[in-house]
C-alpha cells in the first residue's frame, strides 16, 4: 500500500523534469533565433533499455539522423541501420574500412592530397569501444521524453557563440579547447568527444555532413554533455538581458558608419 504514492511521486518528478528540459530548450531556441531544435542524444549499451516505439532508421548516415531529429523526428540508429562507415567505426559498430584507414579514401574524395595525412586524421579519431554501443536515440530536445547524454546544436556561428559563452560562464571563464580534424564533425566532434570528455566541443563541420545533410554553408555544429545543460540555459538567459541584444544591434558599427558619413560630408 505504501508503494503507490512513491511510484506516483517518481513519475511526477520525471514528468516535471521533462517539462523543464522542454521549456528551457525552447527558450534557448527562441533567444538565439535558431531555426531548428537542439537535439538530445541518448547512448544505449543494453538492448533491453532501447525504446521499442521509436523508429529505427536504415540506410542513414549519423549526420542525416541528426538532421531528421533537429527537424522534429524521434529516431534510433544502430549498427544495422547506419550507412556511414566512418561514423560506424567511431561509434564502435564496425571496423573502419581499409580504404579509409589507409587514407586512400580521403585522397579519392579530394579531402587530402596524400594518404599519410588521411591516415593520421583517422589515427587521432576518438572512438567508442568496439561492440559496446547498441543504439543511439536522437530526438528534438523540445519534445524530450528522457534525459539525453549529449546535446548537439546546429546553427549559425553567431548563435552557437552564445552557447559557448554561456559554457564559459558556467566553467568560471576557463577557455574552451576544441578538438577537430574537419572530419566526422557531427559524430565525433559534436557527439562522441563531448560524451567521453564531458566537455563542450566545437566543430567547423566537415565534407561528409555538408554533403549529406542540410547543414548550410553559414551553419556549423557543437555538442556538450547534458550535465551542463541547466547552467548553459541559465547563462543564455543572463546574456539575453544585455549582451545578446546589444551585440546584435551593432551600435558600435552604426556609430563608426555615422562618423564616416559626417567626415565625407
Amino acid at each position: 500500500m505504501l508503494a503507490m504514492p512513491i511510484i506516483r511521486k517518481s513519475i511526477t518528478k520525471i514528468y516535471r523534469e521533462m517539462i523543464d528540459i522542454q521549456y528551457k530548450s525552447k527558450k534557448i531556441r527562441q533567444i538565439l533565433s535558431l531555426t531548428t531544435s537542439l537535439v538530445g542524444i541518448k547512448f544505449y549499451f543494453t538492448e533491453n533499455y532501447i525504446p521499442k516505439e521509436v523508429q529505427r532508421l536504415k540506410g542513414y548516415r549519423y549526420c542525416q539522423a541528426l538532421m531528421k531529429a533537429r527537424h522534429g523526428m524521434h529516431a534510433l540508429i544502430d549498427a544495422e541501420g547506419i550507412a556511414c562507415p566512418a561514423a560506424s567505426a567511431a561509434f564502435g559498430f564496425k571496423k573502419l574500412p581499409e580504404g579509409l584507414e589507409t587514407g586512400k579514401g580521403l585522397v579519392g574524395f579530394g579531402i587530402v592530397k596524400q594518404e599519410h595525412i588521411g591516415r593520421k586524421m583517422f589515427e587521432g579519431m576518438t572512438i567508442l569501444p568496439r561492440g559496446k554501443l547498441k543504439a543511439l536515440y536522437l530526438y528534438p530536445l523540445e519534445t524530450a521524453q528522457i534525459e539525453p547524454d549529449v546535446i548537439v546544436v546546429e546553427g549559425e556561428p553567431e548563435q552557437l557563440m552564445w552557447i559557448a559563452l554561456a559554457n564559459l560562464n558556467a566553467k568560471d571563464g576557463h577557455r574552451i579547447e576544441s578538438n577537430t580534424a574537419i572530419l566526422q564533425a557531427t559524430c565525433v566532434d559534436a557527439t562522441i568527444i563531448p560524451y567521453i570528455n564531458q566537455k563542450l566541443n566545437m566543430s567547423m563541420g566537415c565534407y561528409g555532413c555538408r554533403d549529406a545533410s542540410d547543414l548550410a554553408s553559414n551553419e556549423t555544429v557543437l555538442g556538450f554533455p547534458f550535465k551542463d545543460f541547466y547552467e548553459i540555459a541559465e547563462y543564455i538567459e543572463f546574456l539575453n538581458e544585455k549582451a545578446i541584444p546589444s551585440s546584435r544591434s551593432k551600435n558600435a558599427l552604426k556609430a563608426i558608419n555615422h562618423k564616416d558619413f559626417d567626415n565625407e560630408s
